[in-house]
């Protein structure tokens, strides 16, 4: 979330962040202000009646002694009492109103980010690669599946639903091997693996910024305030939640695998076929706690590491950085990698590389110190998609799809396969 002390001084600099945004958020800003006003008076009140309450405490027994009175200033103690009772409870009203329009307000971009009002003004910093031009009419990767008998959405719609699949034979062997890959080649670059728990508690969600606001995008455990996790990028941050972290160990580096759970809420009928839009699926992400000086080196960096992977594949691919209006809702500053997907004749998002500097941190209060004596600081988190597996397999049936229905398998994923180098039709 924001620090309150952005929007009271500079309102205008903040509504103007959300328009970029493509949300009108003047109330809401507006209305915040009100109830700070209004709690920031009432707090100064209350204070003020705890110091005379202190102090009436502290002379009553006096008085007594001496065998004073004390009737008059006992029932100015019960009347003060009763009123600070009164302003607290008025006071916690405010403060939940207060957190409640923090918690809908999202991050101000990066001044680096391109204004625009949807992906249509992404911005395209990099292509690496060239799309193949084949000699033959490519299949989508869903018929490639089907043909080769190593993808089977059927059965899956059968047992569980629409947009989940089983991967047969050496389709799961490739989806195994592509987290295996890129978990390896990540903790090779000194990220230390973690294998998180797949449910995390509402604490958690509402730390990252899955909560309040995407409720219905999740999976929500009946009875239970437990969600089902939509990227490792939860439980993992989460990690370091209400701790103060020694500042010599900073940056932390995590890279952790996971199944992915969501809802996928208004994107009916959006990629229905295949594995581009599946309600599980699974990922390798990457996160990062860093010094605030420091965050938008590591953000190149982490985009770096992503891009890697996809070099090592030999996949196609562009990077883009997000227009205003395209921005996730925690993140100030997202680089976007899309893979050349020929079905698709067109680039499709991959991975997803955030700077959130310390909007998630000032939410999970995940602090830092350099050293003993020094005033605890937020840090900066980012995180990103290291990548994402079942798009990995998509794009590598669709890339490396042969005339006679074979796909080749990359190289750095031969010994992964044990040793097949391709998938053979049947």
């Amino acid at each position: 979330m924001l620090d309150i002390k952005l929007i009271r001084a500079n309102p205008d600099l903040v509504k103007q962040a959300m328009k970029n945004r493509n949300k009108d958020m003047d109330g809401d800003i507006d209305r915040f202000l009100e109830i700070d006003k209004e709690r920031r008076a009432l707090t100064q009140q209350s204070d003020e009646l705890k110091n005379e309450q202190n102090k009436a405490s502290k002379e009553i027994p006096v008085l007594k002694k001496q065998g004073a009175d004390t009737t008059q200033l006992m029932a100015r103690m019960k009347a003060i009492s009763e009123e600070i009772k009164g302003l607290d409870s008025k006071l916690s009203q405010l403060e939940q109103q207060q957190q409640e329009i923090l918690y809908s307000i999202p991050n101000v971009p990066h001044g680096t980010v391109p204004v625009g009002k949807d992906d249509s003004d992404n911005l395209e910093v990099r292509r690496i690669g060239e799309p193949r031009a084949f000699d033959f009419e490519p299949l989508p990767h869903w018929e490639i599946g089907k043909n080769l008998n190593i993808l089977d959405p059927e059965t899956a719609a059968k047992v569980t639903g629409a947009r989940f699949h089983f991967y047969r034979g050496l389709g799961a062997r490739l989806e195994r091997a592509i987290f295996n890959f890129y978990l390896d080649t990540h903790g090779a670059d000194g990220y230390t693996e973690i294998f998180p728990p797949f449910i995390a508690n509402k604490d958690s969600m509402t730390g990252t910024g899955q909560l309040p606001k995407f409720g219905e995008d999740m999976f929500k455990l009946e009875g239970l305030d437990y969600y089902l996790i939509p990227t490792a990028e939860v439980p993992v941050t989460n990690m370091h939640r209400d701790e103060i972290l020694d500042g010599a160990t900073l940056p932390r580096y995590y890279c952790a695998y996971s199944a992915c759970f969501r809802a996928e809420a208004g994107s009916a009928g959006r990629d229905t076929r295949g594995l581009i839009r599946q309600h599980q699926f699974n990922k390798v992400e990457l996160v990062k706690f860093c010094e605030p000086e420091k965050s938008y080196e590591e953000l190149e960096d982490l985009t770096a590491q992503a891009e890697k992977v996809l070099q090592l594949l030999g996949l196609p691919y562009r990077v883009v950085s997000l227009s205003s209006g395209d921005l996730g809702f925690s993140s100030a500053k997202t680089y976007d990698l899309e893979v050349w997907m020929p079905s698709y004749q067109r680039y499709l998002e991959i991975s997803s590389c955030s700077n959130f500097e310390d909007f998630q941190a000032r939410r999970m209060a995940v602090r830092y110190k350099k050293e003993q004596g020094d005033k605890a600081r937020l840090v900066h988190t980012l995180n990103g998609s290291g990548v994402a597996v079942g798009r990995t397999v998509a794009a590598i049936l669709e890339n490396f799809q042969n005339g006679d229905g074979s796909v080749t398998i990359p190289k750095v994923l031969v010994p992964y396969m044990g040793g097949v180098e391709k998938i053979l039709a049947k």
